[in-house]
């Protein structure tokens, strides 16, 4: 296993064109790794520019595999962000969900796999260790030989295979079996206009019996502060703020992190992005992006 200290490196300028053409390659790659570790394009991007920092900073000669090493330092330092950000994320304010990305603004972001991108896959991830995190999004999203994982997170082979399965496990118990990307966003659409009229028969007829509603404000706008849970509640709460939410607000269909969504716009800027999780029981959950921090990407996009 390549040593990720620095090192003293060449510093040529045809030397550091190189360097940046190589990390240039790979780029998309360790974004990827970084988002689907930390569920934020912003910290992603953070980290992505540390591991170009340490690039130019390490002795790149002694490094046999550039894309494998760097690789390995973005996965080992998305590991520790992890566990500083869990910490952040204790005194959050109301229910915390992944930072939004438009997919059809960066399709590198998918095109490898599109597993472990979407919303409420990242917010279930959230409950797995950092380490087990890891292996998952190594061997589920790019498809890593298990003896590659055991050396990036430097557990044993069998340990990481240990971990790749608790991980489904854990996934397979809490998510049910995804509808087609078609029925989704059909069922999007459905729910869009039925929470816009406050409509609740519309809404007790797609929403799944055990439906959730989590809205993320981060205590910086108005947003429910705990989820809303199960239809009758669910379907009584969009309709109580339906008059008022939704007056001025302008729709747009999109794609974020690989599902169909709805950019909200209000006065011409994006106050929300709102995206389902639907199985054949219908909407099971309902994720309301608000927080302005968190819209950052998908604004810039659009």
């Amino acid at each position: 296993m390549e040593d990720t200290r620095p090192a003293n490196p060449p510093d040529g300028p045809e030397d550091l064109d190189q360097a940046a053409a190589v990390f240039a390659g790979v780029r998309p790659r360790l974004y990827g790794i970084a988002y689907r570790m930390l569920g934020s394009a912003v910290e992603a991007e953070d980290l992505v520019q540390d591991v170009w920092l340490r690039w130019q900073a390490y002795d790149r000669a002694a490094v046999t595999d550039p894309a494998a090493f760097l690789a390995t330092v973005t996965t080992r330092l998305a590991i520790n962000a992890l566990q500083s950000a869990r910490a952040r994320r204790e005194t959050y304010v109301g229910p915390w969900l992944p930072e939004p990305v438009d997919t059809t603004a960066d399709p590198h972001l998918g095109a490898e796999r599109g597993e472990a991108l979407g919303l409420a896959i990242l917010l279930l991830l959230e409950r797995l260790s950092p380490t087990e995190r890891a292996a998952y999004v190594l061997r589920e999203a790019f498809d890593y030989p298990y003896r590659r994982i055991a050396d990036i997170v430097q557990v044993s082979e069998a340990g990481v295979r240990q971990l790749v399965s608790r991980a489904r496990k854990h996934l397979a118990s809490e998510r049910r079996a995804p509808v087609t990307a078609a029925k989704q966003r059909r069922l999007l659409t459905a729910f869009v206009a039925a929470a816009r009229a406050g409509d609740l028969a519309a809404l007790e007829e797609i929403l799944a019996a055990d439906v959730i509603s989590y809205s993320d404000g981060g205590g910086a706008v108005r947003a429910s502060r705990i989820p809303v849970v199960g239809v009758d509640h669910v379907a009584k709460y969009l309709r109580a703020f339906a008059d008022r939410f939704w007056i001025g607000v302008e729709v747009e269909d999109t794609t974020v992190n690989g599902q169909a969504a709805a950019l909200l716009r209000r006065d011409g800027d994006v106050f929300a992005v709102l995206t389902v999780e639907v199985s054949e029981q219908g909407i099971d959950q309902v994720l309301w992006m608000m927080n302005p921090d968190k819209l950052t990407a998908v604004s810039a996009a659009a």
